[in-house]
């Protein structure tokens, strides 16, 4: 139910530099250990910030660099954001009166980054409590105990990045085209995942939850409304995958056709899945993936019977 593009296109044709190779064998360690030092730093986020609506307050963002949390307020009066450099590979930790501390992201533990950033947070006044408990992991050791994950290969993680980039370039585009309620593209430090979400506007049962180590009221405010969602992670793939789901799934949702062939429904995850390796080798990755992204959404609109006009997409000028 998309409005048709505008009049000019992406860049056409197979570019390494902006959908790079990514096989997850060969960097596992190293975005497990990424993962745990997003969460660390999200942890910060979910702290300071006030709470909104299916916790958009938490998530990082996408930066010409890497990542961020964007500004956060701080109950002193500072506002403090935290930067996680992913082309210099360092975390920066600024303040908004100027003051600044940096640490180099290179290999080292959970403990001795937790140990770190807790310092840098201490040294300008930001010493906010936070969970030591990762979430959404099946394994969660204490962030302050954890010396098992100490991986960091500087060149996959921006590889990782250059391709969170393209992924956030072609979510940014398709939830352009979407007249209701939408979600930012944001990145989830709970799963790992950049993401995007449109809403039907209608209630939704109540998440049956069971999620590893992530309390079922977390899932209960997150899904409290029909949605259909799509994002980017960097697993169930070799390469990864982008993904695709409707929430309370609706009968015949998972039976649907969709696009393009290289497309199918996970049983495993419950989701429709489209290797990221695919769409990297495609002449056109951007259209590649929005024909992905446009064909799930409107199975999921289809089978849900979603209200209009919220189903329509609105006219770009």
């Amino acid at each position: 139910m998309d409005a048709p593009g505008p009049a000019s296109s992406p860049v056409a044709g197979p570019r390494p530099d902006r959908w790079p190779a990514l096989p997850v064998a060969g960097w596992q360690d190293t975005r497990d250990t990424l993962h745990l030092w997003t969460q660390v730093v999200g942890k910060v986020r979910l702290a300071l910030a006030p709470p909104v609506n299916h916790w958009w307050q938490v998530p990082l963002y996408v930066t010409a660099r890497g990542l961020t949390t964007s500004l956060m307020p701080h109950p002193g009066g500072l506002g403090v954001e935290v930067v996680l450099d992913l082309t210099g590979h360092e975390l920066l930790v600024q303040t908004t009166d100027g003051a600044t501390r940096r640490m180099a992201l290179e290999r080292r533990s959970v403990a001795d980054f937790h140990q770190e950033f807790r310092s840098c947070l201490r040294a300008l006044g930001v010493d906010v409590p936070i969970s030591r408990t990762p979430v959404e992991v099946a394994e969660a050791i204490p962030f302050d105990e954890d010396h098992t994950h100490d991986s960091y290969d500087a060149e996959a993680v921006h590889r990782f990045w250059t391709s969170l980039v393209s992924g956030h370039r072609v979510l940014s585009e398709f939830r352009s085209r979407f007249r209701g309620k939408a979600s930012p593209v944001h990145f989830f430090w709970g799963a790992f995942d950049l993401a995007t979400t449109r809403f039907s506007g209608r209630a939704a049962a109540p998440h049956p939850g069971g999620v590893p180590n992530c309390p079922d009221w977390v899932m209960t405010e997150a899904y409290s409304e029909e949605v259909s969602s799509c994002g980017y992670w960097p697993g169930g793939a070799s390469e990864g995958v982008f993904y695709a789901y409707a929430y309370p799934e609706p009968p015949g949702y998972r039976q649907s056709a969709v696009e393009p062939a290289a497309a199918a429904f996970d049983e495993a995850l419950g989701e429709f899945v489209l290797p990221y390796a695919d769409v990297r080798a495609a002449a056109d990755p951007d259209a590649y993936l929005l024909r992905f992204l446009t064909s799930t959404h409107d199975a999921a609109v289809a089978t849900a019977h979603w209200p209009e006009p919220v189903s329509a997409s609105a006219a770009r000028v």
